[in-house]
């Protein structure tokens, strides 16, 4: 499905928590993968993460000081990298550290304020403000309220399928490709 000339694009999904942004993302990443695209995944989190345990060979040697560890397995392989200092992920740098070259579309969760396309992930009843009011990056809204008031298109929160063809289209297109450093 990937014509040689696409470079891997990038897109967002933006929305507060509870709204439903990892639910959609998962559904999305297996429809998405069905149509032979290959999908890479960047996901903001607030929260130290540890995908490691106590006792492990690579948990010891990580935390006695390497500033990064590649757990290399038969099935996948785990890269971590240490901050000198904790800070605010980069999405730049972020995508810096995937093999772009062996992806089609990068899915981001988080990063609402990144200047990349994106599709907000709103539901009313979480009682939030609607992000594409002030963010021009946003290319539509998935909301479970269709008859909701946006400046953007609205798709079915519902309905993924749909969200999925939508995004094949907009990333065969000829998108905007993921920002060079």
């Amino acid at each position: 499905m990937s014509p040689s000339h696409h470079s891997c694009a990038l897109l967002g999904f933006a929305g507060f928590s509870g709204s439903g942004k990892t639910t959609l993302l998962r559904q999305l990443v297996g429809l998405l993968t069905r149509r032979q695209l290959r999908i890479g995944i960047i996901k903001h989190t607030h929260h130290d993460v540890e995908q490691d345990q106590p006792g492990k060979d690579s948990f010891e040697l990580r935390h006695a000081g390497a500033r990064q560890c590649l757990l290399a397995g038969p099935h996948r392989s785990i890269l971590t990298w240490e901050n000198t200092k904790p800070e605010e992920p980069d999405l730049n740098e972020s995508l810096s550290r995937l093999s772009l070259d062996r992806l089609d579309l990068v899915l981001v969760e988080g990063f609402r304020t990144a200047p990349i396309a994106k599709i907000e992930v709103h539901r009313p009843a979480c009682d939030k403000p609607l992000l594409c009011l002030h963010d021009p990056h946003i290319l539509a809204v998935a909301t479970d309220v269709p008859d909701l008031v946006a400046p953007v298109p609205l798709l079915d929160l519902n309905n993924p399928a749909a969200i999925a063809e939508i995004i094949v289209h907009w990333w065969q297109a000829g998108r905007l490709p993921v920002p060079a450093d």
